[in-house]
């Protein structure tokens, strides 16, 4: 039940950092085991991750320097409720792309994941299976909530079977979150909150 986060938001301020912070204490309630971000900057995803809650994370990252040169944020980040082990925590990402997801893609062991899906993954997080092949249609069977960053921004991949959300901030941007309740007690103050569908893009909505 882990819980993910989209930051895809413009002309930041001291008071939108603030709301950051309070978006993470809030998602921590799905997951306290690690904390992670992937953030844009430079043409260039750098990501953060630590074996700690997301209280504790910002007091080592702080989301002002996730700031991009021209003034905002894309980053995409996660809070992990562990049912194994702390080893492979997410975002699962490399220089160019990043991913976030909350769900099971699968329950087959890792040593078969090649065998069975002709994907060589580094770690034994099944996300990175979707990291590999970030498409509905060869995870059929599979649960997915997933957010994708790369140098055009965020995407959203979903299924039916986790939820996400979306809150427009204002006029700079939006929000994602795994609920809405996360987003109602943040402190951002949004226009309107919506569920977003199942597919793959971007939000579409005006």
């Amino acid at each position: 039940m882990c819980g993910v986060i989209g930051l895809d938001l413009k002309d930041v301020s001291e008071s939108d950092i603030d709301s950051i912070r309070s978006l993470f204490h809030e998602t921590q309630i799905r997951g306290r085991h690690a904390t992670g971000v992937s953030f844009l900057k430079f043409g260039k995803i750098t990501t953060l991750k630590e074996a700690l809650p997301a209280d504790e994370f910002l007091s080592l990252y702080d989301p002002l320097d996730w700031v991009d040169e021209n003034g905002n944020i894309s980053a995409i980040a996660h809070c992990r409720y562990s049912t194994s082990d702390l080893r492979y925590n997410q975002p699962i990402a490399d220089s160019s792309v990043s991913i976030v997801h909350n769900g099971v893609i699968s329950q087959e062991l890792p040593e078969r994941w090649e065998e069975l899906y002709g994907i060589n993954c580094e770690t034994a997080n099944d996300s990175e299976l979707l990291f590999h092949k970030p498409d509905l249609e060869s995870w059929g069977n599979s649960s997915i909530s997933a957010l994708l960053l790369n140098s055009d921004g965020i995407k959203y991949l979903k299924n039916g079977k986790r939820p996400l959300w979306i809150g427009k901030a204002n006029t700079n941007g939006v929000v994602y979150s795994s609920t809405r309740d996360i987003l109602k007690r943040s402190s951002f103050t949004f226009s309107s909150i919506y569920r977003v569908e199942c597919g793959f893009g971007d939000d579409l909505q005006p």
